[in-house]
């Protein structure tokens, strides 16, 4: 099926997509409850600690204060659909690792979002190219459903690892799986080698 549903790709196109997906041109939808709110609450804020040098805590104005750049990058879910040239702008996962210096003990990250959502992510993972907390999707800010007013983008694994209604990253020594990673799916999350599930 995979294969009818990329016809009509370029060759190009095609070595982007890993085994086992198809293309979508739209945006699907998929979480657990949906979004938390259609405007920021007056308490919203994103805090960073753990095993960190400087801990640290802004609310939404301040994020939008911090350096930030332009990405476009191609995105896959674990339910086999990729989108190409996805573009996103927020504040570059490196600045944040350079500014709170994630300390010697640290080797994972948890992404805390509402309504206790939570996902984890080895260090290395936030440090690859890509990686950024977007707070705009295609030059507008994001739609409620895609994560408003703040997402984590991993672009390398699949997309559930990119928490979406981000509040926190959590350093830590040691791993702890979240929410989904609880109900069997992969630690890893690595599309090209179709690490779906942990069973």
């Amino acid at each position: 099926m995979g294969l009818l549903r990329n016809r009509g790709l370029t060759d190009e196109e095609r070595a982007r997509i890993p085994p086992g997906q198809h293309r979508v041109r739209n945006f699907p939808v998929l979480d657990v409850q949906g979004p938390p709110y259609h405007e920021i609450p007056d308490d919203w804020d994103l805090r960073i600690w753990g095993d960190v040098t400087r801990p640290q805590r802004w609310g939404f104005d301040e994020v939008l204060g911090l350096p930030a750049v332009s990405e476009v990058t191609d995105i896959h879910c674990v339910t086999s659909w990729s989108k190409l040239d996805t573009s996103w702008y927020g504040v570059p996962m490196a600045w944040i690792l350079e500014t709170v210096a994630p300390l010697p003990s640290a080797t994972h990250v948890v992404a805390h979002a509402e309504a206790g959502y939570t996902t984890n992510l080895p260090l290395e993972a936030l440090g690859a190219p890509g990686v950024l907390l977007a707070y705009e999707y295609d030059g507008l800010p994001l739609d409620p459903e895609h994560g408003y007013p703040l997402r984590l983008i991993v672009p390398q694994l699949y997309f559930w690892k990119s928490a979406k209604w981000l509040r926190g990253l959590e350093f830590r020594h040691g791993d702890l799986p979240g929410f989904w990673e609880r109900r069997g799916y992969s630690n890893s999350a690595d599309p090209w080698k179709e690490e779906r599930y942990s069973f």
